[in-house]
């Protein structure tokens, strides 16, 4: 199992969130650049940033500071948050950037999400970012009638090979991710599952690891000196 440190961006500073809320917003350090070189420099193998100025607008709002950190790492960089067309999946492509995230664009936009597959396969990630069991979009604003096993169920029917899942209201918390969801996740699909949200502990990375997920992204965890990078990426490496 990989371990991605996150960034998420508001207005271009680096930020976290609990639960999702914009007014409850933190700023974690002084700049995005300064902290994904740290990132690299304690031993990442990727690193996740999203634009949440851009998730809640649908447009791409901090995309010059993704695309600076993924042309300055030369580890990959994957980016998502207010990514709608196929012109914004292109550029971000087109200028370096590893993988590319669609969330709302995934659940509204059915043929749009079938051709990026079609163009960049494993290249595009979908983010499952559920409330209650639910699917939610724009930014976590919106909730649909979606289960998150039926919409796994679909994305791996049109191909999808990674997911991102996020428990809403685990994220920020450092309460500890929804071990119970991402297991009855892991056994409904073949999809690469990427764990997110309320991960706070070296125990909580080890248990993860034994249930054969393909990685792991830490965010407010690293931020709060609850976890160390390096000693993250050493558990997820371990064999159980």
């Amino acid at each position: 199992m990989i371990i991605i440190p996150a960034v998420d961006m508001i207005n271009g500073a680096p930020v976290r969130l609990y639960q999702g809320d914009y007014e409850k917003k933190e700023i974690v350090a002084d700049s995005v650049l300064d902290t994904v070189r740290s990132f690299e420099s304690s031993g990442a193998e990727y690193v996740h940033m999203v634009d949440l100025d851009g998730a809640r607008s649908g447009r791409k709002e901090n995309a010059e500071l993704i695309i600076a950190a993924a042309g300055m790492l030369k580890i990959p960089v994957e980016a998502g948050g207010g990514i709608r067309t196929f012109e914004d999946i292109r550029h971000y492509i087109e200028n370096g950037v590893a993988r590319v995230i669609l969330g709302t664009a995934a659940v509204n936009d059915e043929e749009l999400l079938k051709k990026a597959l079609e163009r960049y396969g494993e290249r595009i990630a979908v983010g499952m970012d559920c409330r209650d069991g639910y699917v939610s979009t724009a930014g976590w604003l919106r909730d649909s009638s979606l289960t998150y096993l039926d919409f796994a169920g679909k994305m791996e029917k049109l191909g999808v090979r990674t997911l991102i899942f996020t428990d809403i209201s685990r994220d920020g918390t450092l309460s500890g991710p929804n071990f119970e969801m991402l297991n009855r996740l892991k056994l409904h699909c073949g999809c690469d599952i990427i764990a997110s949200g309320g991960i706070h502990s070296l125990e909580d990375i080890s248990r993860l690891a034994e249930m054969d997920l393909y990685g792991t992204i830490i965010g407010k965890a690293l931020y709060s000196g609850d976890i160390d990078l390096g000693a993250a990426i050493e558990t997820a490496r371990r064999r159980i």
